[in-house]
């Protein structure tokens, strides 16, 4: 099979190990083929060559994506994310550059796939200014290498990444800690897990000043309501109480053939009525 044609081949959908399977499979493009389709894209709109150029590099956004597996996330979306960084790499390569599509794109991929790692890694943001996400993305290969932090060891860090110590040991607690769930919703007595923060809030339904706020709220409605429906014209408010506030609420038909119209009419009645009002209610 020619590279033309292997590169035509339909990746797999349903599992990840044949999508893997497949991308490794597919020819890697010389850098005469390479120009090539980046010209043809860049000058013509060619998607083709889009296409072919994005196919032929999906081997190392796999590879990048296999770097970040230690943050707890789904292979497959890892390299989902890169994927859309190779997409937008392609886009933005000038094959005038001198340089091959790879190299350009790494940037790219990492980007798209350093994005989703900070967005999904913590409930809470744990990086999110520039020297943050650097340290997010290096602090842990840094404590690989010096293991448990001395003063000197975090004063070496800082001056390795270009920041300042406070934010290394800010960063540090970050990374040391984990997300708690608010609220676990179980019941189960014998259990022996920590009650989740929700259990130690006070429950103020109860409290005096909000008992009193709640009833003076509803009897506000209320009289907002009453003097609302007060202003209606009588078949209107008749209509309106016997249709919602009756305890034998009655049907449409049955007010058409008490009052001698269509029930679309009252239907009609009872939407104006009601607009009324809710005009009223919200002043």
């Amino acid at each position: 099979m020619s590279k033309d044609l292997a590169i035509h081949t339909i990746v797999p959908t349903g599992s990840f190990d044949a999508y893997i399977s497949a991308a490794y499979q597919l020819p890697m493009l010389s850098a005469e083929e390479e120009h090539r389709l980046a010209v043809n894209l860049r000058d013509h709109n060619d998607l083709e060559a889009a296409r072919k150029l994005v196919m032929s590099h999906l081997r190392f956004v796999i590879k990048i994506a296999r770097g970040y597996s230690g943050y707890g996330l789904a292979l497959p979306d890892l390299v989902q994310e890169g994927t859309v960084g190779l997409m937008k790499a392609v886009k933005r390569f000038d094959p005038d550059l001198g340089v091959r599509l790879v190299s350009f794109a790494v940037h790219w991929i990492k980007a798209e796939i350093h994005e989703f790692v900070l967005r999904n890694w913590r409930i809470v943001k744990v990086a999110t200014t520039k020297a943050q996400r650097k340290l997010f993305f290096n602090l842990r290969s840094a404590k690989k290498r010096l293991g448990w932090f001395s003063q000197a060891e975090v004063q070496e860090v800082a001056e390795e990444l270009g920041v300042k110590p406070e934010t290394v040991l800010q960063m540090e607690a970050r990374l040391s800690n984990h997300d708690m769930a608010f609220d676990t919703g179980g019941d189960n007595e014998q259990s022996t897990v920590a009650l989740a923060p929700a259990a130690y809030l006070p429950d103020l339904r109860m409290e005096p000043s909000r008992l009193l706020e709640r009833v003076d709220s509803e009897d506000d409605e209320r009289s907002r309501l009453y003097s609302a429906l007060e202003d209606l014209d009588e078949r209107s408010r008749s209509i309106l109480e016997q249709r919602w506030l009756a305890e034998q609420k009655m049907t449409l038909q049955q007010l058409a053939d008490r009052y001698g119209v269509s029930a679309e009419r009252i239907r009609q009645i009872e939407k104006s009525a009601m607009l009324k009002l809710k005009r009223q209610i919200e002043m």
